[in-house]
């Protein structure tokens, strides 16, 4: 028999109801995935199911004493104390009982009050009667299994470790039905593959929201979709329900298609007028209207976004060369003699544990950090577009219209001004959405304003620091290709494992502290290439480093008169190259060059531009070479470079 049987629910707020009508039935030990868009009601059917909320019409039915609990989206705000104590407040009697406990004894160690002795009698009466010794133990357990050091004050810990206090919150209760909406929001890949790993080995039942497709294919014994206000389920993996999902797509579009063009037909014969009344077919004009309420009633499937990505002149060919970087917060090494080249083009993803500096590592590659020690050198005509996974660009406040196109009414994209409402329609916010304020939005619907703020800023490298949050699948895929199409640079922080698969072509990857290895591809290419520590320890990368430490003097030697002088001139025609490139790129452009001139001026300014452009790299390359035999001739002799170049 079902675990829980949903019969016939309607959910609305307004509007288009969220639920219309429903029915399904939870069977023991299974492992439920819940997909939909974004604001399609997922969160609304886990607040059902939890008895938070009351469908509007129909019934939820429950075998038994069936217990369920919740991991919300969103961390409240509210929860005091110890990581102990908003663990124990998942069985609320049994912890306002242990919590008398404690406070009792506590006072007693002080005072020695022998009134109070009596009431803590009565306090471990009642504790052994109602078994909170037993739940005083499972929280024990629990906070063990997942990690938690039960001591710590819960508002000083990071937004990934506050998801597992209240995942362990959740467990405790021992429920028969876990719902988890969006559990790996702000947890590193590392917890994450192990929270698959808890949840595969877990015996209860669970209903989970989920954007990340690593994470559902898995997991996932069955996947239920909510599609335009029904409930789809496919008893399958995700990769499956892929395929079968567009198939029905497919047989639902020719279904419509053959509908409409039957009642196309039926239209043109009902305004013929008389002679439709003489032939009195009265059945067929109430199949007529009854095909028109049919039509009426139809909810076409939400548009997908239409992201375009404004993109800026082309940057330099080298972005970023740093040499043996180093950095550190405090007594904590965040980087230690780290050396990456970024070329104009590469989609870099930077993968390590909450904590471990990876937005750090950004702001350093950017240059707004000046690394310790070790060099960096910054390309030219860099412009950067910045995505906050804190989405701190955002301001509360303010309407959508307001945060995007600062107050005016139109964007510019492509070098065409758009009006900001249909700019934001793109990205599926209705007109009465737009003058809403942020504060308002769905986590998902705020990842999308961010990108739609951040894409009409003209850039050649695009920072992304967790962008795939609370997104739904559709957008997910329509990002990733707009990624692979932008010509720029991209720096790239996700947890989200196949979008790094399916959009980096290299990866940084912390290993331990301070220790950063470079890997060809994404996440399952790295999951492939890695070392052990003891394999790092060997490495050339490693061998080099301690080489360099037992280098005797009598193997020092300076750049010569002729290099010295050649590297000291290179940013100057560098930038002299640059230059002239950019005038001449915005001569090609411009319509007025090609009616002005004939072919052989035309043919010319081209094959100069191919010249500079050939120049440019050869320049950017000797300034490497160049530049690397510094580094290494003053690590050498011992002298460490601080310096930032530009």
């Amino acid at each position: 028999m079902g675990l829980i049987r949903i019969n016939d629910v309607s959910v609305s707020f307004g509007g288009p109801p969220l639920l219309s009508g429903v029915s399904l039935q939870i069977e023991p030990g299974e492992r439920i995935g819940l997909l939909g868009r974004n604001g399609s009601g997922k969160s609304t059917l886990l607040k059902l199911l939890d008895g938070r909320i009351s469908p509007d019409a129909g019934g939820i039915v429950r075998h038994g004493d069936v217990r369920t609990a919740v991991l919300p989206q969103d961390i409240p705000q509210g929860p005091t104390g110890t990581v102990y104590d908003v663990v124990a407040s998942g069985g609320r009697e049994h912890a306002e009982l242990l919590r008398e406990y404690h406070e009792l004894t506590f006072r007693i160690a002080g005072s020695g009050n022998s009134d109070l002795l009596g009431k803590l009698e009565r306090v471990q009466h009642r504790i052994e009667v109602s078994g909170a010794w037993h739940y005083h133990q499972r929280v024990e357990k629990v906070i063990a299994r997942t990690g938690l050091d039960e001591n710590a004050e819960f508002r000083l810990l990071s937004a990934g470790s506050k998801r597992r206090v209240f995942l362990a919150r959740a467990l405790v209760s021992e429920p028969d039905l876990l719902l988890l909406d969006e559990p790996t929001n702000h947890l590193d890949i590392g917890t994450i593959v192990r929270l698959e790993d808890f949840l595969l080995r877990y015996e209860k039942t669970i209903m989970f929201v989920t954007h990340d497709r690593a994470f559902l294919q898995r997991l996932a014994t069955r996947i239920v979709e909510i599609d335009r206000g029904r409930l789809v389920s496919f008893s399958c993996d995700y990769k499956t329900y892929l395929d079968r999902r567009q198939a029905l797509l497919d047989a639902e579009e020719k279904q419509w298609h053959d509908f409409d063009r039957k009642l196309a037909k039926e239209e043109i014969w009902i305004r013929q007028g008389i002679k439709a009344r003489r032939t009195r077919n009265e059945g067929r004009v109430r199949a007529l209207l009854k095909m028109r309420e049919e039509r009426a009633r139809r909810r076409e499937q939400a548009g997908v976004a239409r992201l375009a990505i404004q993109e800026a002149e082309r940057s330099g060919r080298m972005v970023a060369d740093a040499e043996a970087i180093c950095f550190a917060w405090g007594d904590k090494s965040i980087v230690d003699g780290f050396s990456t080249t970024i070329i104009r083009g590469d989609k870099v993803g930077i993968i390590g544990p909450n904590g471990c500096g990876k937005t750090t590592l950004l702001k350093i590659l950017l240059g707004e950090l000046k690394p310790r020690e070790g060099r960096l050198r910054l390309g030219t005509g860099i412009k950067v577009a910045y995505f906050d996974q804190l989405r701190a660009q955002l301001d509360e406040n303010k309407t959508l219209r307001e945060n995007v196109a600062d107050g005016n009414d139109t964007v510019i994209m492509g070098g065409t001004s758009r009006h900001v409402v249909g700019y934001l329609q793109d990205f599926l916010f209705s007109p009465e959405r737009i003058m809403a304020p942020v504060s308002s939005l769905s986590g998902g619907e705020r990842n999308r304003l961010l990108l739609a703020k951040l894409f009409a800023i003209p850039s050649n490298i695009l920072v992304l620091d967790e962008p795939t949050n609370d997104l739904d699948a559709e957008t997910l895929e329509l990002l990733e290709e707009r990624l692979l199409e932008y010509s720029g640079t991209i720096l790239l922080v996700s947890h989200d494992r196949e979008f790094l698969n399916n959009v980096v072509t290299s990866t940084i990857v912390f290993e331990g502290e301070g220790l950063l290895e470079e890997y060809v591809g994404g996440y399952d290419d790295w999951l492939k290439q890695r070392k052990t520590p003891a394999e790092r320890s060997k490495s050339p990368a490693s061998a080099e480093r301690k080489q360099k430490r037992k280098k005797s003097p009598s193997e020092k030697r300076k750049l010569t008169f002729k290099e010295a002088r050649e590297l000291e001139g290179l940013p100057q025609v560098i930038e002299a190259m640059e230059n002239e490139k950019t005038c001449l790129t915005a001569t090609l452009n411009s319509p007025e060059f090609y009616a002005g001139h004939d072919m052989a001026k035309i043919t010319a300014a081209n094959d100069r531009l191919k010249v500079l452009e050939k120049g440019l790299d050869e320049a950017y390359d000797r300034w490497d070479e160049l530049e690397s035999l510094v580094v290494k001739l003053s690590a050498l002799h011992g002298e460490g470079s601080g310096s930032t170049g530009l």
